[in-house]
């Protein structure tokens, strides 16, 4: 095996642990003005610009895991009802969506990196979340619709899937993978050098 091949599993490797400490972070960071915080899809992004689409499988596959974790344990009440319902459909819905946001971020990055870097990562800081939580969304209404109904209260299910889900979760994800974009490119540029 070659330096440079232990440098990218070194550097993957460091990413997945960044990945473990996020997704134990973002359960234990209060919402802020009623929006969750959760950093742990930037890793995803570096890793897949970086490595290729391989690494981001395996980081999303990484953050799939802890995601589980949480549902089995109840650290994740939510996910503890999923888990309960179905612990297999749990595992798809939780490996699926870390593991998509992770292969189409690096799929996009590479795609259109020879075009122009900066777009390159932009869209792929972008998809990430959008693959996330539009896979998660898919999996829930399709399989536990009863689910959603319960975390909705008695109300509209599209309103809470509209507010709670997309407002609360999957913008603020977008809003901080977005921001971060610029200095991700700058980080691939210096690893590109360094690797």
């Amino acid at each position: 095996m070659n330096n440079r091949n232990l440098r990218s599993m070194a550097a993957i490797a460091l990413l997945m642990a960044m990945v473990v400490v996020m997704q134990f972070l973002s359960g234990i960071i209060p919402p802020v003005g009623g929006f969750s915080i959760s950093l742990v899809l930037i890793p995803i992004v570096l890793g897949a610009a970086a490595f290729g689409v391989k690494a981001g499988a395996i980081l999303g596959a990484t953050f799939g895991a802890i995601v589980y974790i949480n549902c089995v344990t109840g650290a994740d009440p939510g996910g503890q009802m999923v888990f309960q319902a179905s612990p297999v459909l749990c595992f798809v819905v939780v490996m699926g969506k870390g593991v998509l946001a992770g292969v189409l971020s690096g799929a996009v990055y590479h795609w259109l990196k020879d075009r122009n870097k900066k777009v390159a990562i932009l869209c792929a800081a972008a998809i990430c979340p959008v693959a996330n939580t539009g896979f998660f969304l898919l999996c829930m209404l399709t399989f536990f619709r009863d689910i959603l109904s319960a975390w909705a209260g008695g109300g509209s299910l599209i309103a809470y899937v509209l507010s709670g889900l997309v407002l609360m979760n999957f913008v603020p994800e977008l809003i901080i993978n977005v921001i971060f974009s610029p200095a991700a490119g700058r980080i691939l540029n210096y690893a590109e050098k360094k690797l």
